[in-house]
């Protein structure tokens, strides 16, 4: 026995044959078993896109038109004019998408529709009234008395040009009909068409007073078109939005759609000439105020009895399915309802991770869920039955997240 070995017992190595290095932990027991994972959650389902999106050949269509504009605002204008007119163009269109998305926020339209809508009022709606102009100022010559652009302004451009958008709103109808519900949706496609089309107008306003008259000019036509007027060219392709709108609502094919266009269309038309009269020829401030006002006024409390209709129907359809046991009474009250869903977002916000995201599907999918039923309900649609399938289990699913510990 030696000081180095007590006890007899060998002095142990720093690289005993039990452990795989010096700092390995030694193994008391045991390791417990690991669970098997569980299979994947099946994916989100998705509602199918057709019936929701337009043509691709006419976005094709729509990029050669743009280059054609494109073309003839730097030959017309030049290019610091066309800048100058299309920056402050942007400021009352974006307030116009504002107003439209606070409209459109009850029952979102798809993102491409949209897009599509602005895009037809921005460039193939003005590509068609350019394109009259011309052939007119071939045929007949320029006008260059005060009588002649009297007529074009009252009684061509008002035609013509509620003819290019309502012709957008048409295709969208036919094209698109499982995203074009009833009026509200009807109202939201035309003023997002018209509000492409004063975009590309104002284009033009402002460049011309910028080369005719500076910045002296070019504050006041901004101030008549992007201050008092921006929604001019909104309400007046509204109306043909409305009256398509009402056709949805009722079932209307392709075919007998085409009456209530034109009738829609009319109505667009003798706004349009109103407005263009009371600049060429009225009072415009007199007329401004007594006429234009209320229009506008009247407008928009037409909009919000159309928003309380579409509450009332959600309320309607989803009550109808938490009678079948998919939502309680209390959820059907909640999605139906503005101060409703805004509680519910605030609810959501107190759940662990917050959950406000979840709960903003649920309500868009429980909207588009009681839109598909009233479609089904109508028999207009006979792929409703589907988009019914997807969008309860998307409910479903997003219900159970909403309310899992």
């Amino acid at each position: 026995m030696t000081h180095d070995q007590p006890y007899g017992r060998p002095r142990p190595g720093l690289m005993p044959p039990s452990f795989p290095s010096a700092l390995a932990q030694p193994r008391h027991a045991a390791p417990s078993v690991i669970p098997v994972a569980p299979a994947s959650p099946a994916a989100m389902p998705v509602p199918p896109r057709r019936g929701r999106t337009a043509p691709i050949w006419i976005a094709g269509i729509l990029v050669l038109v743009l280059v054609a504009l494109v073309g003839y605002f730097l030959n017309a204008l030049g290019p610091a004019a066309s800048l100058i007119g299309m920056v402050l163009a942007l400021i009352p269109l974006a307030g116009v998408l504002l107003a439209v998305r606070i409209v459109d926020r009850w029952e979102p339209e798809p993102r491409g529709l949209i897009v599509f809508a602005v895009a037809w009022g921005a460039i193939a709606a003005v590509g068609i009234a350019l394109g009259v102009d011309l052939v007119l100022s071939i045929v007949f010559g320029t006008a260059s008395t005060p009588q002649a652009e009297a007529v074009s302004a009252i009684v061509q451009a008002p035609i013509v040009e509620e003819f290019g958008k309502g012709l957008g709103v048409y295709i969208i109808f036919v094209t698109a009909r499982r995203a074009f519900d009833g009026p509200v949706d009807g109202i939201v496609y035309g003023a997002l068409i018209g509000a492409g089309f004063a975009f590309t107008e104002n284009i033009q306003y402002f460049a011309v007073s910028f080369l005719e008259g500076g910045a002296a000019d070019t504050t006041v036509t901004f101030f008549m078109r992007g201050i008092l007027s921006p929604f001019a060219h909104v309400m007046f392709t509204s109306v043909t939005g409305f009256a398509l709108g009402l056709a949805a609502r009722r079932g209307a094919s392709a075919g007998r759609a085409i009456g209530p266009w034109i009738v829609g269309m009319i109505g667009a038309t003798i706004l349009h000439a109103i407005w263009n009269a009371s600049a060429v020829l009225g009072d415009f401030w007199g007329l401004y105020l007594t006429l234009q006002v209320p229009l506008f006024v009247g407008f928009i409390l037409g909009v919000i009895a159309l928003r309380r209709e579409e509450s009332r129907l959600t309320r309607r359809r989803l009550g109808e399915y938490a009678e079948a046991g998919w939502f309680t009474m209390q959820e059907a009250d909640m999605l139906a309802t503005g101060a409703g869903r805004k509680a519910g977002l605030a609810w959501a916000g107190t759940l662990r991770g917050d959950r406000t995201p979840l709960m903003k599907g649920f309500i868009a999918d429980a909207t588009a869920l009681a839109a598909a039923r009233q479609r089904a309900i109508t028999g207009r649609d006979p792929q409703a039955a589907e988009d019914e399938h997807v969008l309860l289990q998307r409910t479903a699913t997003a219900r159970s997240a909403l309310f899992a510990p």
